[in-house]
């Protein structure tokens, strides 16, 4: 997959916006940020659609890594953007790494350190912030 893509993701409390540009985004940010949360948010608008009450637009189909048969996941999809949540135990592996690397899919990943056994660019790390209320 080449070139850069928008997404936008939002329900009636919270809007996401972010544009991805490399194979690689890494998305960090403090505890209660809502890093987790985007990534809640992709997996119910998969499950559920516009029934969620959850709009999501992107050119590209988005969706969350499952944490089983992850490696199928990822070489059964083809030109997705995946979301990765911090949680998942292969995501410093080696393994990971490779399967990553062959894909043609972008991949947003949620982790507060560095993941050495990936080649990201550092342009491509970004933080959450909350926007003050006015």
């Amino acid at each position: 997959m080449v070139g850069k893509y928008s997404i936008e993701i939002y329900n009636n409390k919270l809007h996401y916006s972010l544009v991805v540009k490399r194979n690689i985004t890494i998305i960090q940010g403090n505890s209660a940020t809502g890093k987790t949360t985007l990534v809640n948010l992709i997996a119910n608008y998969e499950r559920l659609g516009t029934g969620s009450g959850i709009t999501l637009i992107c050119e590209k189909e988005c969706v969350v890594l499952p944490a089983v048969m992850w490696r199928e996941f990822i070489e059964n999809s083809s030109e997705r953007i995946i979301f990765v949540d911090e949680n998942m135990p292969f995501l410093r592996s080696k393994e990971f790494a490779e399967v990553v690397n062959h894909s043609d899919n972008y991949f947003v990943i949620i982790y507060r350190d560095s993941l050495p056994a990936l080649a990201y660019s550092i342009e491509e790390i970004y933080g959450i912030k909350e926007d003050s209320p006015m």
